[in-house]
């Protein structure tokens, strides 16, 4: 088979890129070894950057490869948004990794190759390249849940992460294996005009199960409390923003270009998964006081949110799916932002007491913390509300009213918790002992931008839903 290069380059100009630059660094690192480390973090930002303004380039996308890979506007623009998250994580993870002695070369190398994977699935047009892109995504999340090797809690999350994820790899590929066996192809573009049979429904049924997993969606969320709260917070900053964003999207993709024609099919498997998610994240998190526990049970909750989208259907989910986790990670950049800054006595803290009376000791840093907490509740009159309308519409349109009724009850039972943190970090008394040290520059400047986006977004939330409007429609 003869390569296309003009085609393979407009259809994927950012993982070409990615794999370069990521070989490089390795070859680069093995080198200069520790001397490499001081201007690794800068040179994987750039990178990802870089990625990111490549899938703006090529923003019409393309197939290439005798069509195993396959881009639109709607995956392009979730590739420039994730790989610029995944940037920024970078960034801010320098400053942390140092003050905990477990700043290495590898640590960007390992996000860069993260985000090669998550530019491959989303890119795939075919079984086999769809599983590449996700174990390499996986594999690489495998060694940052325990990049902090020292820190046993650290090494249980990757340990953890690990055992379950290759167990959710197992189960996707045999359903993968199951829809090939029924279908007779591997193709994207050949599995959604094949004819539904009971083993094409079993094989993606399975198929659903898999990619539940990845995007830590109920009942398939077993690991994410833990790794959450166990892995460095530079990683979970970075696992809930980049990853999860695509993962959904990539979820998305699939139900609606490859199990397009059975969407009757799975309709009511979706909207089971989605309506456990909201329960789940919504209590679990309630009863949480780790911060970081916490903020893993409420993303449950709003991937949940996202699937009722998702079980809306074609015609109605996409723009409002986008949307709504573009907003979920900019708002969780800046969480964990405030989380990694959580250090006293060269330790850090992650009790959710611990804010108490930070309105008092770092004024800035709580009015940016509050604007984040109301913009990711959906509280009326934040982005988050404005996400959450698009996905009831979606949902009513689509005639979905239990799932209706569970994401009204979730979202009220999410006021108490994000409404409980806001509480403590301005009425609640500070006792007097602890004081957050100053939070790096790359993270406070996050912190604040990310507040400022925030309610930019929902000022020109009409921008923002035409922007999703026309990368669906192409």
């Amino acid at each position: 088979m003869m390569i296309d290069w003009n085609s393979l380059i407009s259809t994927l100009a950012p993982e070409l890129w990615l794999a370069f630059a990521g070989i490089t660094a390795v070859t680069v690192g093995a080198i200069w070894k520790e001397d490499f480390t001081r201007w690794s973090y800068t040179a994987g930002a750039l990178t990802l950057f870089v990625a990111s303004v490549l899938s703006l380039l090529f923003y019409q996308g393309g197939d290439a490869l005798d069509d195993l890979v396959r881009t639109s506007p709607f995956v392009n623009l979730a590739k420039c948004l994730g790989f610029g998250f995944a940037g920024i994580t970078i960034l801010m993870a320098k400053g942390y990794l140092e003050r905990e002695k477990v700043s290495r070369y590898e640590y960007p190398i390992l996000i860069v190759f993260a985000s090669l994977g998550m530019g491959v699935m989303l890119s795939a047009a075919d079984l086999m390249v769809l599983y590449l892109g996700i174990e390499i995504l996986s594999l690489s999340s495998y060694v940052l849940a325990a990049f902090n090797r020292r820190n046993e809690f650290s090494s249980e999350a990757g340990l953890k992460y690990f055992v379950l994820g290759a167990l959710a790899s197992g189960i996707l590929i045999y359903g993968a294996s199951l829809v090939y066996g029924f279908t007779g192809s591997t193709r994207f573009i050949d599995i959604a005009q094949a004819p539904v049979d009971i083993g094409f429904q079993f094989g993606m049924v399975l198929m659903i199960t898999g990619l539940a997993f990845k995007i830590s969606a109920a009942p398939m969320h077993v690991w994410t409390p833990d790794v959450y709260q166990g892995a460095p917070t530079p990683v979970v900053t970075f696992f809930a923003t980049a990853p999860k964003l695509i993962g959904v999207v990539l979820f998305t993709n699939v139900m609606f270009t490859v199990f397009g024609a059975a969407y009757e099919d799975w309709r009511l498997v979706v909207a089971i998964i989605a309506g456990l998610s909201m329960l789940v994240g919504a209590f679990g998190a309630l009863m949480q006081t780790n911060l970081k526990r916490l903020l893993g049970y409420a993303s449950i909750a709003n991937v949940g949110y996202a699937l009722v989208a998702v079980a809306a259907g074609p015609n109605y989910g996409g723009p409002a799916v986008l949307l709504f986790m573009t907003v979920y990670a900019v708002a969780s950049l800046g969480l964990f932002g405030v989380v990694s800054s959580m250090r006293h006595r060269d330790r850090m803290v992650e009790d959710i007491s611990e804010l108490s009376g930070l309105i008092k000791k770092h004024t800035s840093l709580a009015l940016a913390l509050t604007v984040l907490l109301v913009s990711v509740s959906g509280f009326p009159l934040a982005v988050g509300f404005v996400g959450k309308i698009l996905i009831l519409e979606a949902a009513l349109m689509a005639d979905l009213i239990p799932l209706v009724i569970i994401l009204i009850l979730s979202s009220v039972v999410a006021f108490g918790y994000y409404l409980k943190l806001i509480f403590i970090v301005w009425v609640k008394e500070d006792e007097g002992t602890k004081i957050f040290e100053k939070p790096d520059s790359v993270v406070l400047v996050t912190i604040y931008a990310t507040a400022f986006l925030c309610i930019t977004l929902f000022l020109f939330s009409g921008w923002l839903q035409s922007v999703t409007q026309v990368a669906i429609t192409g």
